[in-house]
């Protein structure tokens, strides 16, 4: 076996290696095991390594955080992208990006928990890591009010930004809920939302005629 070869199979486990501490520390993330709870041992003993071989793939618990804060957000940025897609098929942005975020939540519960964690966590790199993630999906958020509503960058980022905020903060709330409540929580962030867009039509058409 050449050199080129085998470096390429060690690049590869190794990369298995730090998917696998990254999921094995997702899976331990629950309403009552946060973050700060979250054991270097138990990460790498879930992962099927030994906790030696931890520091080979992350230089402590807080860089491996930071990645899944990373992780987190850029998943959930990709589902809101394609629910953005499909809109042509489905009819209603709002009512499709809620959906979207509430299946996220349901189904990426660790992923969701960790951007809460670290959001009011006391560590100042954390909780930039997070407004970082938030000022993306704002950004991603004002592009596409940009060109749908035909308005100026400044217009639809003050739009993105009040919308982004508040569905961040109504997941904080319905991700202990029961599934009754998620839905009457859903239905009231997709009214609080039109109400934004409508009022945001109707400003844009003053500002207009001045």
């Amino acid at each position: 076996m050449n050199n080129s070869h085998m470096s390429g199979v060690r690049a590869l486990q190794k990369e298995k290696t730090r998917r696998a501490l990254i999921q094995a520390a997702f899976t331990q993330l629950s309403a009552t095991h946060d973050f700060s709870n979250l054991s270097l041992r138990e990460v790498a003993r879930e992962a099927g390594i030994a906790p030696t071989s931890f520091y080979r793939h992350f230089k402590d618990l807080d860089e491996l955080g930071l990645t899944l804060v990373d992780e987190s957000g850029l998943l959930l940025r990709q589902l809101m992208r394609s629910a953005r897609q499909r809109i042509a098929v489905e009819g209603s942005v709002i009512s499709t990006s809620i959906d979207t975020f509430m299946d996220f939540i349901s189904t990426h519960e660790s992923e969701f928990r960790i951007l809460l964690q670290a959001r009011s966590g006391t560590s100042d790199e954390f909780r930039a890591a997070v407004s970082r993630e938030i000022m993306h999906f704002i950004a991603e958020l004002s592009d596409y009010i940009c060109l749908s509503q035909k308005c100026n960058h400044d217009f639809a980022y003050i739009q993105a930004e009040a919308m982004v905020k508040l569905v961040f903060n109504a997941g904080a709330e319905v991700i202990d809920m029961q599934a009754e409540q998620k839905i009457q929580v859903a239905a009231r962030l997709k009214t609080q939302l039109r109400l934004i867009v409508n009022g945001a039509a109707v400003t844009l058409k003053q500002l207009s005629t001045g």
